[in-house]
């Protein structure tokens, strides 16, 4: 086993997860991702903690996905919702086989899958959960890479100096948590969104940090009030669909208006979910320099440096005050714009972010 597979284990149950002795521990396994698996298992018997695992495939998902008449109602699973109920810490190791598996699974059938699961989400919420990924041949395929240079990107946005990366982002979360207002500019998008009174998350791949992905590396917070038009140049894949040169126009805090060069029926089944897909959950900042190339795998590209993402729906608990609800949808679907060049982004009217460049690193220009 290469070094760095015990290496991402000891980070995922030690620094993320934060697991202790007597923890109940659900581990959710995808197929090709059986060698990290198996490193994290021995790092939880080390820790005395207690270990469920369940192994998913995208190939079974799709079957009972298409199986049954076109009228079928999907339910939620019961058994697994009282899983994670009885979970402390829920672990996800992607992976996969084929990562369009579930290409032609029709669009109405996955809003129907989304509202079904609903519980079963709020379930997986309420563990300390942390999802990641072990460098399959398919993820590989899918980034564009050979597998070991794949093996090396991954590695490289995992095993990271995580205290020093958080302590950098901190200056993002302080300017956040101070303002009320943000505003991005680039080409094709000028948008002003809300961000009064909410809370940023410093997202440092630990639960210590309201932070559940490992890698991570980004700054995050619940928008409202979102106003005029933002173009996503960063190709992406949604519910198995190539998506690209997404753009969004929003009036009210609502999508009135969207177009996609590539993938646009995905796009309009995402909105059509329910009436909280029509509005952002989501502003992140990427601040991972260690992820130095796109992938096509939101977990990886959206916390890329000189990036700035949106998510269609639900917005997290951690970034609302106390007591009150942000916004409520079956999904979170998450979309990237490259600030790495001819882009600001401002708050409250002051440049924080020139082409990439943040206000507190060198070479920055305010004007």
């Amino acid at each position: 086993m290469d070094d760095r597979v015990r290496e991402h284990a000891e980070v995922l149950v030690d620094w993320s997860a934060r697991v202790e002795a007597g923890d109940q521990v659900v581990m959710d396994v995808a197929e090709g991702a059986h060698d990290l698996a198996v490193a994290v298992a021995a790092e939880l018997g080390n820790r005395d903690a207690t270990l469920l695992t369940t192994y998913g495939s995208s190939e079974v998902g799709r079957a009972f996905l298409r199986a049954g008449d076109d009228d079928r109602e999907f339910a939620h699973s019961e058994p697994k919702v009282a899983m994670l109920e009885a979970a402390d810490v829920y672990l996800r190791i992607g992976g996969g086989r084929n990562t369009t598996a579930l290409a032609d699974v029709d669009g109405d059938r996955r809003q129907k899958t989304r509202k079904a699961t609903t519980e079963t989400r709020e379930a997986r919420m309420d563990t300390d959960w942390v999802s990641t990924v072990h460098p399959t041949r398919s993820l590989a395929q899918q980034a564009g890479m050979a597998h070991e240079e794949y093996r090396d990107f991954v590695y490289d946005a995992v095993l990271r100096d995580w205290e020093s990366l958080a302590e950098e982002m901190a200056n993002m979360k302080k300017i956040l948590d101070a303002g009320s207002e943000v505003r991005i500019e680039k080409e094709r998008t000028d948008l002003t969104m809300s961000i009064e009174d909410r809370t940023a998350v410093n997202s440092a791949a630990s639960v210590a940090y309201d932070s559940h992905n490992l890698p991570s590396g980004e700054v995050f917070t619940a928008p409202h009030a979102t106003e005029g038009e933002v173009y996503f140049d960063v190709p992406m894949t949604i519910d198995a669909t190539r998506v690209t040169d997404v753009s969004l126009t929003f009036e009210g805090g609502e999508v009135v208006d969207f177009a996609a060069e590539q993938g646009e029926d995905a796009i309009a089944d995402v909105l059509d979910t329910d009436e909280g897909a029509r509005r952002l959950g989501e502003l992140g900042i990427g601040m991972n320099r260690g992820i130095d190339r796109f992938t096509d795998s939101i977990l990886f590209d959206e916390k890329m440096g000189d990036t700035v993402h949106l998510a269609l729906g639900r917005a997290y608990d951690a970034c609302l005050p106390e007591g009150e609800s942000g916004n409520d949808s079956a999904v979170h679907v998450d979309m990237i714009t490259d600030m790495a060049e001819d882009s600001r982004m401002l708050v409250d009217g002051e440049v924080v972010q020139r082409n990439g460049t943040f206000r507190w690193e060198d070479g920055f220009e305010s004007a």
